[in-house]
This record gives structure tokens, C-alpha cells and sequence, in this order.
């Protein structure tokens, strides 16, 4: 198992919970081409990369007309050429060994929007339709990809964007107040779905988007 991420110190964080205890920790800036893929060869060199998450994700709280490009650019590198960059990589692999798993962690943003993530909103947008479009192109190589659209969620980022935001606080609570189960989602709510994505027991699921949302939105 590899664990890529930004922040060194917080993959090999990520490597000491793995209940395995042979993961390795890969620091790498999924926006930059090279970086993935000497990451990616260099986890290879123990094996083939079978399973892919791609769960990167950055935003800050802006209307969009009080936005500036810089910060779209920022916005839409991390969330959408990040991923493709790492797809690009990995999936080739898969592609011509004819198999591999791969779920993306979108938002359900990207299916409802959401006030002030304009340009994440359009970004998570994206990885849906990629996912569903390389999912129809590789599926007789034995690629399946699905993604994963958590709703609000109570995580770093979406504190940092709370308290960003006059309100905040109080928009907070009436969203928890909003959702059917009655709180906001919890990173623990998502491995369970990803795990089963990546499994055998998903052989037959492939370009499907599945929100996690507490009955927040729903799909069907």
C-alpha cells in the first residue's frame, strides 16, 4: 500500500494506522506530473498498482465574483488536474495489465452546488464526468471507476471554511439541522463505501457516483 500526499509528515501518520503496517509514505504534490510519477514507480517497484483512491482536495470559502483567477487556478489544479495527473499514471498500468479498481472522492457540490465553491463545485463536477467517461473507455480492460460524493462533512476543511465565512458558525448548525440523520458527516463515515468500491465484491459496479450525505441529497 502507498500513501501519497502534500504533507509528508501526515501520510506517514496515515501509514502507522494501517492496520497492515506495510504501507509507504509518499510526499507529493499531485499538481505536479513529475512528482506522481516518480511516486507511483517507485511504489511499483514492490508490485503492480491494483487499487486506486483519489481522495486530494482543497478549497476556501469565496463568491465567485469576488474571486480571482490565481485563486481558480489554485482550486482547479489541486481538485481536477491533480487527479488527472495521478489517473494518467496509474491507470495506463491498469489498463495494460486488464485490471484495476479505482474510486474518486468527489462532493455532493458537484451534483447540487454549493453556495461560495463555485470552482471546486465545477471541478468535482469534472472528476464525475471523467470517472463516467473512462469507466465506458476501459471497462473490456478491466477498469472499473466509481465515485464518491460526500455531503458536509467535519473535517479541517470544512471548519477552515466555516470560519471564513461570516455566519459561519450558525450556517453550520442549521445545515447539521438540515440533514435527515440529524448531524454532519464524519471521515469516518467513508472508508467503508471506498473499501467496497475497491473489492471483489464490487466486479460489476463501474461509473456509478454515490453520495454520502445522511439523506442530505438524494439520487435515483
Amino acid at each position: 500500500m502507498g500513501i501519497s500526499d502534500l504533507d509528508g509528515a501526515g501520510a506517514a501518520e496515515t501509514v502507522l494506522l494501517c492496520a497492515s503496517g506495510k504501507a509507504l509514505a509518499y510526499t507529493v504534490d499531485i499538481d505536479d506530473y513529475g512528482q506522481v510519477r516518480e511516486a507511483v514507480a517507485a511504489f511499483e517497484a514492490a508490485g503492480p498498482a491494483e487499487l486506486l483512491a483519489n481522495i486530494a482536495g482543497w478549497d476556501r470559502a469565496a463568491n465567485f465574483l469576488d474571486s480571482s483567477v490565481e485563486f481558480w487556478d489554485k482550486v482547479i489544479r489541486i481538485n481536477l488536474y491533480g487527479p488527472l495527473n495521478v489517473h494518467h499514471v496509474v491507470v495506463r498500468g491498469m489498463a495494460e495489465r486488464g485490471f484495476g479498481r479505482v474510486v474518486s472522492v468527489a462532493s455532493d457540490a458537484a451534483r447540487v452546488g454549493s453556495s461560495g465553491e463555485s470552482v471546486y463545485a465545477a471541478c468535482k463536477a469534472g472528476i464525475v464526468a471523467f470517472t463516467k467517461t473512462l469507466a465506458r473507455e476501459l471497462a473490456r480492460r478491466g477498469v472499473t471507476l466509481n465515485v464518491v460524493c460526500p455531503g458536509p462533512t467535519d473535517t479541517p476543511l470544512f471548519r477552515s471554511l466555516a470560519e471564513s465565512t461570516p455566519g459561519g458558525q450558525k450556517l453550520t448548525e442549521a445545515l447539521a439541522r438540515a440533514i435527515p440523520l440529524g448531524r454532519l458527516g464524519q471521515p469516518d463515515d467513508y472508508p467503508g463505501l471506498i473499501a467496497f468500491l475497491l473489492s471483489d465484491d464490487a466486479a460489476f459496479i463501474t461509473g456509478q457516483t454515490i453520495s454520502v450525505s445522511g439523506g442530505l441529497t438524494m439520487h435515483g
